[in-house]
């Protein structure tokens, strides 16, 4: 058969397949969520996160000494409190001797080169479990901002690298930008949680941090999964505010907006894979239904042929442990 364009031949060995590969995974690409718990040497598993742990500071330590080692560089940390260090107004979130500002201070004091990333949101903190303040059932989008602005300085000032508003309330990115400048902290990045949709993904994350909504959802603030063209109002105004950064969340469902956002911006973008699309693809290796290491990786290519320059990934320490290979 006289062909003269055969893709196959592009196809032919591993090198060749490498050589032309339009997409590469680094552990450069990776930021690692890891959840901090108060204590000494405690190491608490989530039943519906397997692998993944709630740390005490001094083995979080320990855990990201050995990332670093397979090539991670960025970590993202979230606090996991008791219920009595929450209530309505989240001030454990701005408590300058608090645990999580604590913890920032002596990670980026034992490793200056990472990139330590936070989470601004009142929800870890709320005793109502909500994103903003809640009045007489409706989240007060204004009011909030002023605590979101509180947490962003104090953790400026504890050396975060990238501050991640995950609220999705209207203008924190303007209000946390304008906070941080007037402070001077003219250098910290703000990677903001643009499109961050009411999914159903989340729930292996709040059992981590017991940080579900004691009443009602958060469907008045994140986004309706049946909305893409929406995304693009959304990252008009974070990067019009000051964003450095802008992230999907979830990420393998919403592929489509990653591609969006990239075809669009010229910022970077990230994609969030989160808690439930790993609990999912543990739960069918363990079942023996898919072959774990090749489906981790396909997911998260998939992501960055979709156009993802980050990716936060509870995968982020298995992936640098295959690319090793």
């Amino acid at each position: 058969m006289l062909q003269n364009r055969r893709p196959r031949r592009n196809r032919k060995s591993g090198a060749i397949r490498a050589m032309v590969a339009e997409n590469t995974l680094t552990a450069n690409d990776f930021i690692f969520p890891l959840f901090l718990i108060p204590g000494v040497n405690e190491k608490q598993s989530i039943s519906s996160m397997p692998g993944i742990y709630r740390y005490s500071l001094d083995l979080l330590l320990l855990e990201i000494e050995e990332c670093i080692r397979l090539g991670i560089k960025g970590f993202c940390i979230f606090p996991s409190l008791e219920d009595d260090q929450k209530d309505k107004y989240a001030t454990e979130g701005y408590n300058k001797n608090g645990l999580y500002i604590k913890a920032l201070k002596e990670v980026k004091l034992q490793f200056p080169d990472i990139v330590l990333m936070t989470d601004i949101a009142m929800d870890p903190y709320s005793s109502d479990g909500h994103d903003g303040i809640v009045e007489k059932g409706e989240i007060i989008n204004d009011k909030t901002l002023e605590i979101l602005g509180k947490m962003a300085l104090i953790q400026a000032q504890a050396g975060a690298d990238i501050l991640g508003p995950s609220d999705m309330m209207d203008g924190r990115v303007g209000y946390i930008r304008r906070i941080l400048d007037e402070a001077g902290y003219t250098s910290v990045s703000i990677m903001s949680y643009t499109v961050k949709y009411a999914s159903a993904f989340y729930g292996p994350f709040r059992d981590a941090l017991d940080s579900a909504p004691k009443f009602g959802d958060k469907k008045t603030y994140q986004m309706n999964p049946a909305n893409s063209k929406e995304a693009l109002i959304e990252a008009d105004l974070d990067i019009e505010e000051g964003a450095d950064m802008i992230m999907v969340k979830p990420a393998l469902s919403y592929l489509d907006v990653i591609k969006s956002l990239k075809d669009n911006y010229n910022v970077p973008i990230t994609a969030y894979n989160v808690s439930g699309e790993y609990a999912m693809i543990k739960a069918a290796s363990e079942k023996g239904w898919l072959d774990e290491d090749k489906v981790i990786m396909e997911s998260l290519l998939s992501m960055k042929r979709a156009g993802a320059d980050i990716i936060l990934t509870y995968f982020a320490k298995e992936a640098a442990k295959l690319l090793k290979k």
